[in-house]
C-alpha cells in the first residue's frame, strides 16, 4: 500500500475534466457504488434476519432488531470519528480507505454464519472498518476542489449518486439471490444476502487500489507518515477496538446513547479548540458547523425508519399484491435509491442555476427544506393510516413509496450538502475530524432511530394504531425543527462568514 507524495495544499493537480468534473470523481463514485453494494445488499434483511433467527419469528422479537440494528448503524457512523482522526494524523487518507475496507469485508462474511455472538462481532468488525472508509472517501472528494469552487455542492451530489446507485442495485440482487435463487419469500437465504455483500466489498476495495493513482497524490500519507509500521499500528488498533464495539453493541441502546452523547461533546469541544486557535472566522464556522449537527441528529432519527420500522410497516401493514405479484419487502429499500438517482442531477442543477442567479438558499435553508420534506413524509403515513385503511387493515402500496419518494428529497437538501459544508466550514487542520463528526451526528440520529422504532413495535410487534402514534409525534417533531432552522437561518449565516 505504498503512497506517493502528497501535492501541496495549495498546489491542486490539473485534472482531466469529465461531464464538467474532475476525473478522479468518477473513480471516487464507483469505489463508493461498491461499499454501498455492500453496505445496502444487508440492510434490508438485517432486522427480519435477527427476528427470524435469533427470536423465532415472533413479533415480539421486533423491538430488540430495531435496537440492535439502530445501534449498528450509530456505531458505524460514531466509527468515522477514529477513522478521520486516523486518516488526518497517522496514515493518510488513502491508506485508512484501504484498511477500512479490509475489515468491512472480513465483517461482511462473518455475519453470515448464524451465531449470535459471531453475529454481533461481526458487525462490530463492520463497524470498525466502515468507520476508516467512510469519513475519508468523502474528505478526498472535498479535496478535488479548489477553495471556493461552485461546482463543490454539484460534485458531491454526483458522488452522492455513487451511494444510491449501489444502494439500489443492493436490495434487488441480494433479495432475488436470497428468495428466489437459494430460498423462497417465506424462507430467505440470509447467509448469501451477506455473502454477496461481502464480495461486493471487495470488488471496492480493488477497485480504489488500482484507481488511486488518478488522484496524484490527493489523500496520500504525508512525507513523516509513510512508514508502513503506522499501517501495522492502524491494524493492531482496529483489532483491539472490535470487543470494544461488541461490548457497545451488546449493552443495548440506552447505555449506548449516553456514550454517543459523551462523545459527540468531545469532539465539539476539540473543534471548538482547534476553530479557536485558527482565529474568529474560524471560531465562528466550527460553531455554524456545530449548530448545524444537531439539527442533522434529528433528521436521521426520523429518517432511518427505513431500515427498522418501515421494514415491519412494508411487511406486515402495507398491501403488497400487485394484482398476484407479492412486492418483496426488501425491494422497497430500493425507492429511495430510485428516487435520488432521478432526483440528484435535477437539484443539482437547481442548486448550480440558483447559484449563478445569486438566489441560491444558504446552507441552513437547505437543512431546513430537508427538515420539512422528512415531515411531510411522516404526514402522508399519518393520512394513510387514518383515512387510506382496507378491510384487511393495511394501507395502499402506493402511500410507502411515495413516503420514500418524499423523504428522498429531503435527504438531497441536506445529506450531500452536509458533507460539502464539513470541508467548508471544519478547522483546516481537522476536517477529517470534523468529517468523522458529522457521521457521528448522523450516528446518534440513527441510534435514537432504533428507540423510536423500538417504541413504535411495542412489546407484541407494530400495529397500526402504534404505528399512527408514532408517526405523528414523528411530523411535528420534524416540521418544528425545520421552521426553527429556518428563523435562525439569519444569524447562523452571520458564522459562515459569506460560505455558500
Amino acid at each position: 500500500m505504498a503512497d506517493r507524495s502528497p501535492a501541496a495544499p495549495d498546489a491542486l493537480p490539473q485534472f482531466k475534466q469529465v461531464l464538467g468534473h474532475p476525473a478522479p470523481l468518477w473513480m471516487l463514485f464507483m469505489s463508493e457504488f461498491w461499499e454501498r453494494f455492500a453496505f445496502y445488499g444487508i440492510r434490508w434483511a438485517l432486522v427480519l434476519y435477527i427476528v427470524d433467527q435469533f427470536h423465532g419469528g415472533a413479533a415480539s422479537g421486533q423491538a430488540d432488531a430495531n435496537l440492535t440494528y439502530g445501534s449498528y448503524l450509530a456505531l458505524v457512523y460514531a466509527g468515522a470519528i477514529f477513522g478521520g482522526y486516523v486518516a488526518d494524523k497517522v496514515i493518510g487518507y488513502q491508506r485508512a480507505i484501504l484498511t477500512g475496507a479490509v475489515f468491512m469485508a472480513c465483517g461482511l462474511f462473518m455475519i453470515s454464519l448464524p451465531d449470535p455472538n459471531l453475529f454481533k462481532l461481526g458487525l462490530a468488525t463492520i463497524v470498525v472498518g466502515n468507520g476508516m472508509f467512510k469519513p475519508n472517501i468523502s474528505t478526498i472528494v472535498g479535496r478535488l476542489y479548489a477553495a471556493g469552487d461552485e461546482r463543490r455542492d454539484s460534485g458531491f451530489t454526483i458522488f452522492y449518486m455513487g451511494i444510491n446507485s449501489g444502494a439500489f442495485v443492493a436490495p434487488l440482487l441480494t433479495g432475488w439471490l436470497a428468495n428466489a435463487v437459494f430460498g423462497t419469500e417465506a424462507m430467505p437465504a440470509y447467509k448469501v444476502v451477506f455473502i454477496a455483500a461481502g464480495f461486493g466489498m471487495l470488488v471496492s476495495t480493488v477497485w480504489f487500489y488500482i484507481g488511486r493513482r488518478q488522484l496524484a497524490g490527493i489523500g496520500s500519507a504525508p512525507p513523516e507518515a509513510q512508514s508502513m509500521a503506522r499501517v501495522a499500528y492502524v491494524v493492531v488498533g482496529a483489532l483491539l477496538a472490535i470487543p470494544v464495539v461488541y461490548f457497545l453493541l451488546a449493552v443495548g441502546a440506552q447505555v449506548l446513547q449516553s456514550v454517543l452523547t459523551v462523545m459527540f461533546l468531545a469532539l465539539a469541544v476539540m473543534l471548538m479548540l482547534e476553530g479557536i486557535r485558527d482565529g474568529k472566522v474560524a471560531r465562528d464556522k466550527t460553531i455554524a458547523m456545530l449548530i448545524i449537527f444537531t439539527f442533522n441528529i434529528l433528521f436521521w432519527m426520523f429518517f432511518e425508519q427505513a431500515g427498522s420500522s418501515f421494514t415491519f410497516l412494508a411487511d406486515q401493514i402495507v398491501d403488497r399484491d400487485l394484482g398476484g405479484f407479492i412486492f418483496p419487502t426488501g425491494w422497497f429499500q430500493s425507492v429511495n435509491s430510485v428516487a435520488i438517482i432521478a432526483l440528484a442531477p435535477v437539484i443539482a442543477w437547481i442548486w448550480v442555476w440558483m447559484a449563478r442567479k445569486g438566489i441560491n438558499p444558504s446552507i441552513p435553508r437547505k437543512f431546513g427544506l430537508g427538515l420539512l420534506f422528512n415531515g411531510l413524509a411522516f404526514l402522508l403515513l399519518m393520512f394513510a393510516l387514518t383515512s387510506l385503511l382496507g378491510a384487511d387493515n393495511k394501507i395502499p402500496f402506493w402511500t410507502l413509496v411515495a413516503v420514500y419518494f418524499i423523504q428522498s428529497v429531503g435527504e438531497l437538501c441536506l445529506s450531500p450538502i452536509g458533507l460539502s459544508m464539513v470541508t467548508k466550514l471544519a478547522p483546516v487542520r481537522l476536517v477529517g475530524f470534523g468529517m468523522g463528526g458529522w457521521f457521528l451526528s448522523t450516528g446518534i440520529g440513527n441510534n435514537l432511530s432504533g428507540i423510536f422504532a423500538s417504541a413504535v413495535s411495542g412489546e407484541t410487534g407494530m400495529s397500526t394504531t402504534s404505528a399512527l402514534s408514532g408517526y405523528t409525534f414523528g411530523f411535528w417533531a420534524l416540521l418544528a425543527a425545520g421552521l426553527v432552522l429556518f428563523v435562525a437561518a439569519p444569524q447562523i449565516n452571520k458564522l459562515l462568514h459569506g460560505v455558500k
